[in-house]
């Protein structure tokens, strides 16, 4: 699976300015509500809300990586967000979350699902990667370095 098939530019946004959890979570929604799905960003927050209610996806090293499933969805969908500045996302280690990868399953798709997850958190494992997408300017630059990142694995 690659990671860089399930995004585009237009779906990272390199400034996220919420200050919250669900602040975050509407700004990482918002590209799907335009794309072609039509996805409801009302909808995308309250799965992904339910879902850290079970338990926060904030995973450490500055990093989150949100998901959830939707029944009306028929694929895998990704957005990512950065936050220059950090959002307490309840994460394991205490720590601000800054790298936000938000990933939306259909129902029925346990293995994509997982898959995707493990191929993320793998990437994310680099600390010279995530440096680099904290110093990355703009959108393409940092497609480009999830793109070669993506290519590594």
């Amino acid at each position: 699976m690659k990671i860089i098939e399930l995004l585009s530019p237009s779906q990272i946004l390199p400034d996220l300015q919420a200050i919250n959890k669900k602040g975050v979570l509407e700004e990482l929604a918002s590209p799907l509500a335009s794309g072609p799905d039509g996805l409801s960003p009302t909808a995308v927050v309250e799965v992904l809300m339910e879902r850290e209610r079970l338990g926060s996806t904030g995973i450490g090293d500055n990093i989150a990586i949100p998901h959830g499933k939707l029944p009306q969805i028929s694929r895998l969908l990704l957005t990512f967000g950065r936050s220059l500045r950090g959002v307490d996302f309840d994460s394991m280690d205490g720590k601000p979350s800054h790298l936000f990868f938000m990933l939306l399953a259909p129902v029925n798709s346990a293995g994509q699902h997982l898959k995707a997850l493990a191929k993320i958190s793998r990437m994310l494992m680099s600390q010279t990667f995530r440096d680099n997408l904290m110093k990355a300017v703009g959108a393409e630059e940092i497609y480009r370095l999830i793109q070669e990142r993506d290519g590594e694995f």
